[in-house]
């Protein structure tokens, strides 16, 4: 019975005893692990602070496509932010209580606070938010929209100064909500405009300044929406509707400006998706932008031209070509170019006289000034290919040109005499568009235009360039008159035009069609070498026997059309030299095996699935492209190594290809595998991406020509597809950071002629 009664005071003892000391030794604890709390709570700061960073990365995206935040993430956001402030002052307090008369008392209470903090941070870490941050709100009701250094030889001309300080005060004006700027084509507004642009960044009076150039005569609303979104960072989804997200996109900034440059017309604001009240017009207010003044005029044109016309015996002569200028600084600046430390008087009499004597030409818009300009600014350009290039130009399109495209048509029209391989011909076309844009007959790209595109391009570090509208309708116009004359045609009725001897006589045409199902039965043009077809959307048919007589057929281009079958006359063009099938419906394209002569095939965007065997027919082909084919899964075998005279290969995006292991018997295989890629002993520009280590050969086959490429984007691994658009350089080597170790082929000498040497992972690049 005394055992029993020790026992049980022995227990009752020991839990006194531990409810009594545990809160001490815990009070303790505080001092004795000071330092080790302090450590630990600014360790989880720091850990919060990046969750934060990481989280506010997709928080951006989505404010930026006009979507709402979901309330708990905005208040994590807000918690996290108080405590990565609230970091310096208890470290500050920190600092202080080191030094303080109370000494313990200080770190007591902190090293208290810092515990509890630090338990409290860890356990909201890792919020749980799911797969989105926002949501996208439903379309509200359209609002009025309320919006609250210089370009070279700009801040010279005393009137457009004026006019541009009159607009950037109006953009000052809170109750402003629209401006206007109005003149004839090549008088200077693009320029005008681009310049407050560039001053209302600078002067920070929008938090956002959207500008879209080239609205041009027939405006495309859903390209004016891609290229507002692109400024966004933003791309649509599939059939959503694109003026409420536009909408959003814009209410989301607090003050913007948007720019929309090149309108002819009344343009839907609406239907853009531009906040607007087409009754309120209070806050509106137009400028006219006059010709220049005789003095602005032959200052802006001696500025250009040199010195050389002050002296006695041009300034004369040179003083009335300025005159003949009227004043248009388009013009003003063509002539001048043109004419450039030129010193010999019969050569400027001799212009002047082109100007003096040159017939009306009625095209629109365009002053017969200005034409005249053009035309003598086009005959002074130094060579035939140069002269050619110009007028190709004006065929391809409203606004930014597609260098490659432009390469690609012209090899095919062999614009540049003597040259066959696809390298030279790169330098050529650089050279040739430098000369033209110094004659200021071609403009540098949009600012937009990369963005909108998407990708990156390895052969120009310029993939886009321009043609002012007054320039490419000057164009058009001499080209129309060419003893083998160019024809641009947009909403055409072909079964009636194709009978006009317009038709029948030209030899390279380009045709817009809008809202056509099917064209008209077999276009007649014996004559016809280029011959491109712009279609709206995916449903314009190819009838069977289109091209039946145009044999002559050297470029052919077709974006945006139903290739469901290919029609059986495409194997009469037996010249043909460019095929190009963009964005095209593309299933059974056989046919393509009798163009003997086709060296440049480009299927870019195209929804073609295989390959057809018979490519491998094809053995002059110089160019394949096969950018963004994402439906491409096979490409048979061998047919990669039967184009032996391959010097460009692009699969940028084609993610889907079901290439063969290295080492299948040759008999089971279907497709193709990377090997083939040794027989191409011409090759100098390769993109391609590999999904898994195991479709690589184990002897280093595929890069034994690596050292022959001038210019490479080769990506390996299940991101790699991601990986290859990061940098705009011309040879590249990616690895994902899980295969590098195992990845033996890294040798120096393959590394060597690599420019970024990069070992990628999903969210972070490490380069070495």
């Amino acid at each position: 019975m005394v055992e029993i009664c020790i026992s049980i005071v022995g227990e009752v003892a020991a839990k006194v005893s531990g409810c009594l000391l545990d809160p001490i030794t815990r009070q303790f604890g505080y001092l004795l692990n000071y330092r080790r709390n302090i450590t630990d709570l600014n360790q989880q700061i720091q850990i919060l602070h990046l969750e934060k960073e990481r989280l506010q990365i997709d928080v951006d995206a989505a404010n930026r496509q006009g979507d709402v935040i979901y309330p708990d993430v905005q208040a994590w956001l807000a918690y996290a932010e108080g405590i990565i402030q609230n970091r310096d002052d208890f470290n500050e307090d920190e600092k202080k209580a080191s030094k303080s008369c109370f000494y313990f008392k200080s770190r007591y209470r902190l090293s208290k606070l810092a515990k509890r903090d630090a338990v409290e941070i860890a356990a909201k870490i890792n919020p749980n938010f799911g797969d989105r941050v926002s949501y996208r709100p439903p379309p509200t009701t359209v609002l009025p929209f309320i919006s609250s250094s210089s370009f070279k030889d700009y801040e010279a001309l005393e009137s457009r100064e004026s006019t541009f300080n009159q607009i950037m005060e109006a953009l000052r004006n809170e109750d402003m909500r629209m401006i206007g700027v109005w003149g004839m084509g090549g008088v200077g507004k693009t320029t005008l405009v681009k310049q407050v642009a560039k001053q209302s960044e600078e002067q920070k009076l929008f938090h956002k300044v959207i500008i879209v150039l080239d609205i041009t005569e027939k405006p495309d609303i859903s390209e004016i929406q891609g290229r507002i979104a692109s400024q966004f960072g933003s791309k649509f989804e599939a059939d959503e509707d694109r003026a409420t997200r536009v909408r959003q996109m814009l209410k989301k900034v607090e003050k913007i400006l948007v720019i929309l440059d090149d309108i002819w017309g009344k343009l839907d604001l609406g239907k853009i998706g531009i906040p607007h009240d087409e009754d309120d017009h209070k806050g509106c207010k137009q400028f006219c932008l006059q010709h220049l003044s005789e003095p602005e005029a032959w200052n802006l044109f001696t500025k250009i031209v040199g010195d050389s016309v002050e002296s006695y015996e041009l300034r004369p002569t040179a003083v009335e070509v300025a005159k003949e200028c009227a004043g248009l600084p388009v013009a003003i600046v063509t002539v001048a170019k043109a004419l450039r430390g030129e010193k010999d008087l019969a050569i400027w009499r001799n212009a002047l006289e082109e100007l003096i004597t040159f017939m009306p030409v009625d095209i629109g818009e365009v002053n017969e000034k200005v034409y005249s300009c053009l035309q003598l600014s086009y005959h002074h350009l130094k060579s035939h290919e140069a002269k050619s290039l110009f007028l190709l130009c004006s065929l391809v399109g409203d606004g930014d040109i597609s260098m490659d495209s432009l390469l690609q048509y012209a090899m095919g029209l062999n614009l540049f005499k003597g040259l066959y391989s696809w390298e030279k011909a790169v330098d050529r076309l650089i050279t040739l568009v430098k000369n033209l844009k110094v004659s200021s007959l071609l403009l540098d790209n949009r600012a937009d235009i990369y963005n909108h595109m998407g990708g990156r391009n390895l052969c120009f570090d310029e993939a886009f360039v321009r043609m002012h509208d007054v320039v490419r309708d000057v164009a058009r116009s001499i080209a129309s008159k060419d003893p083998h004359p160019f024809v641009v045609k947009e909403g055409v009725e072909l079964r009636q035009w194709q009978r006009t001897d317009e038709c029948r006589n030209c030899s390279r045409m380009s045709l817009m069609c809008r809202n056509m199902d099917e064209l008209a039965q077999g276009l007649v043009c014996p004559q016809l070498e280029f011959f491109l077809l712009n279609s709206s959307d995916y449903h314009l048919k190819i009838p069977d026997d289109f091209f039946l007589d145009t044999k002559q057929l050297r470029v052919l281009g077709l974006y945006s059309a139903s290739l469901a079958t290919s029609p059986s006359s495409l194997d009469f063009l037996l010249n043909l030299q460019t095929l190009c099938l963009n964005n095209c419906k593309v299933q059974d394209i056989a046919v393509i095996g009798k163009l003997k002569r086709l060296q440049i095939l480009n299927l870019a965007g195209s929804d073609i699935e295989r390959l057809p065997k018979e490519m491998m027919e094809l053995s002059d082909l110089r160019v394949l492209d096969l950018q963004y084919c994402h439906s491409l899964e096979v490409i048979p075998r061998n047919v990669i190594s039967s184009l032996s005279q391959l010097e460009y290969l692009s699969m940028y995006g084609c993610s889907g290809i079901k290439w063969d292991p290295e080492g299948f018997n040759s008999r089971e295989r279907n497709n193709a595998c990377l090997s083939e890629l040794k027989h191409l002993s011409g090759l100098r520009t390769l993109v391609v991406g590999v999904s898994h280590l195991c479709l690589l050969p184990k002897d280093d086959v595929v890069f034994d020509n690596l050292i022959n490429l001038t210019r490479y984007s080769i990506a390996i691994g299940s991101d790699s597809s991601m990986a290859i658009d990061k940098y705009r350089v011309t040879r590249r080597l990616l690895l994902e950071l899980d295969v590098v170790e195992s990845f033996q082929m890294v040798k120096s000498e393959l590394l060597q002629p690599v420019e970024k040497k990069s070992i990628c992972t999903l969210g972070e690049t490490k380069r070495y």
